[in-house]
């Protein structure tokens, strides 16, 4: 029987399982989702970076958001 009550937003550590080495992701290699290019477009422009050109796959997309995240000074 499933355990309707627990709530996983208030775990303890709720990102713990969260975060995945986008080198292992499964979907890795499909190409980047429209949020992911709309994000990184944002974070680019807000950076003063040129958004990078080329077929970008999720698993990149994703390395390329943290980069410019942690430029801009976000976690």
């Amino acid at each position: 029987m499933t355990d309707h009550s627990r709530n996983p937003k208030l775990d303890e550590h709720p990102a713990s399982n969260a975060e995945n080495d986008p080198a292992d992701w499964v979907s890795g290699n499909e190409p980047i989702t429209g949020a992911q290019a709309s994000y990184l477009a944002t974070l680019c422009e807000e950076a003063g970076v040129e958004l990078p050109t080329g077929d970008l796959k999720k698993a990149d997309a994703s390395r390329q958001i943290d980069e410019m995240k942690a430029k801009l000074g976000r976690v």
